[in-house]
């Protein structure tokens, strides 16, 4: 018998010991994935029940200069900014000054869309959920410098592609929109309210709501594009202007603080700043997302359904809900991901276009410090999917290659084709005749050195190095005149 309770009472000892997650072992996955998919600088940190586990930079700031990844170096956190927009609107539910199935005229009577019926039917949840009716129109932002009045002037011109909340469409300018209301309904900025009511309660004092508020701090890091092989430092895109769509930088040091308050119920230190139903709101799936529309993920994971809640991509994995996000701008990438039921979260940061080791070490980490025993190489397996993906794009590319016309001219001399072009989406574009050759100024920011392609098409090589050549087509009127121009197969835009 007491040979019995002796052996009992060994084994209870060395149960947490054996259950314990080797975070050093993950350490060194993350030091090996980060290699592997050649990302000049990580940041990940982990947290589980109400600790941080880990919170730790891998790699350098900038190729070609010294400066480390710590915890405390700040990303753009892109488009994890979203679940940051959503709780300040629950804040604002909370204290009922909005409700989420309010018209979103009633707050914002300038809101307008293409049809008078979607603009008085589109509620404040619809702002955050995707599923408006809306095409996609990031075009309003990219490499723009339009203000926040004009771009919400211009929505009325965004073309309608099915019903509201009739289909999914990804949408920024919907959330650039919520931060209007936001703004309106608490009569201060967006960035005002989220750093004053989620940041500072949070203790989040090295984040940033906006690129022009982080430039107080020099332990930043730099994105990184792969052109022609090499991955080469690139210059930092500022989307202020839509902030509330994904303009927030922080680090991995304060988002383990946002993750263990979006795992503890919204509580800072034991204080809500939440309601519990509203906090059950925010990550209530509000969208039934297709498949062919998440991420190619799916295809390894292979969930039973996808949802989008608010400012949240959701899916099952292992039997257990995920609440997750990406974030995504030119050379840099972001993934946040909570497992409920493990009290989970990590949170990955990264200096590279596309390093989609971000959701490798996601599913690792929820392996890892959730789901005991599991023990996929998810590194190696998305590394094959994402290479898989980059080789179908690159013979696309080749087959539009093959397509081409050879031994074509333009149907009319080169200056015929310069002048203004209008469209009330996208404003005015001039396209003009520079030491023989067509050039557009598509933005501000944004300059497309025209070279022949076929006929009247051309193709539109960006002064950004990193972009993708743009389609350009003409088109001739009756008058054998140019009428008209598309950019990248847009709407047609009419010459002035």
């Amino acid at each position: 018998m007491r040979v019995l309770l002796f052996q009992t009472f060994l084994f209870l000892i060395y149960i947490p010991l054996f259950s314990q997650p080797d975070v050093a072992a993950f350490d060194r996955y993350v030091e090996q994935a980060a290699k592997q998919w050649e990302v000049p600088g990580l940041a990940v940190a982990v947290v589980k029940d109400g600790k941080v586990l880990m919170a730790k930079g891998y790699g350098v700031r900038k190729l070609g200069e010294p400066g480390q990844v710590n915890a405390q170096t700040i990303y753009g956190i892109c488009s994890t900014t979203k679940a940051m927009t959503a709780a300040a609107m629950a804040i604002l539910v909370d204290e009922g000054k909005v409700a989420w199935d309010d018209p979103v005229i009633k707050h914002l009577p300038e809101f307008q869309l293409a049809d008078p019926f979607v603009t008085r039917t589109v509620r404040v949840r619809d702002l955050l959920t995707h599923n408006a009716g809306l095409a996609n129109a990031d075009h309003l932002w990219y490499a723009n410098n339009l203000g926040a009045k004009e771009i919400l002037r211009r929505m009325q011109f965004i073309p309608l592609s099915y019903p509201v909340r009739g289909g999914y469409t990804y949408q920024n300018v919907m959330y650039f929109a919520a931060g209007e209301v936001i703004a309106r309904v608490s009569g201060m900025p967006w960035s005002v309210f989220v750093k004053k009511r989620l940041f500072e309660p949070i203790g989040m004092a090295n984040t940033y709501p906006t690129f022009a508020e982080s430039q107080v701090q020099t332990n930043r890091s730099t994105p990184h594009y792969r052109v022609k092989g090499s991955i080469v430092p690139i210059r930092d895109m500022a989307v202020d202007e839509v902030g509330a769509a994904g303009s927030v930088w922080s680090s991995v040091e304060d988002m383990s603080k946002w993750m263990r308050f979006a795992l503890d119920s919204a509580k800072v230190n034991g204080k809500r700043l939440l309601k519990p139903e509203t906090y059950a709101e925010w990550l209530k799936p509000q969208t039934l997302v297709p498949q062919d529309q998440f991420y190619p993920t799916v295809a390894l994971t292979k969930p039973t359904w996808t949802t989008y809640a608010l400012g949240w991509f959701q899916h099952d994995y292992m039997g257990k809900t995920v609440h997750f996000h990406t974030g995504s701008m030119d050379g840099t990438t972001a993934i946040i991901g909570l497992l409920p039921s493990q009290n989970l979260g990590v949170y990955v940061l990264g200096n590279l276009d596309h390093a989609e080791v971000r959701h490798a070490l996601m599913y690792k980490a929820f392996d890892y410090f959730g789901n005991a025993g599991a023990n996929r190489d998810w590194s190696t397996e998305m590394k094959a999917l994402y290479d898989g993906i980059a080789i179908r794009a690159d013979q696309s590319r080749q087959r539009l290659v093959q397509q081409r016309v050879p031994n074509t001219k333009p149907n009319l001399p080169l200056a015929d084709y310069a002048g203004t072009y209008v469209h009330p989406l996208y404003g005015e574009i001039s396209v003009t005749l520079v030491n023989g050759a067509l050039e557009i100024k598509q933005t501000a920011e944004l300059t497309l050195k025209l070279e022949h392609w076929h006929f009247d098409t051309f193709r539109g090589m960006s002064n950004l190095f990193w972009d993708d050549p743009y389609t350009i087509q003409f088109s001739l009127g009756p008058n054998g005149k140019v009428a008209g121009m598309r950019v990248g197969g847009g709407e047609e835009m009419r010459r002035r």
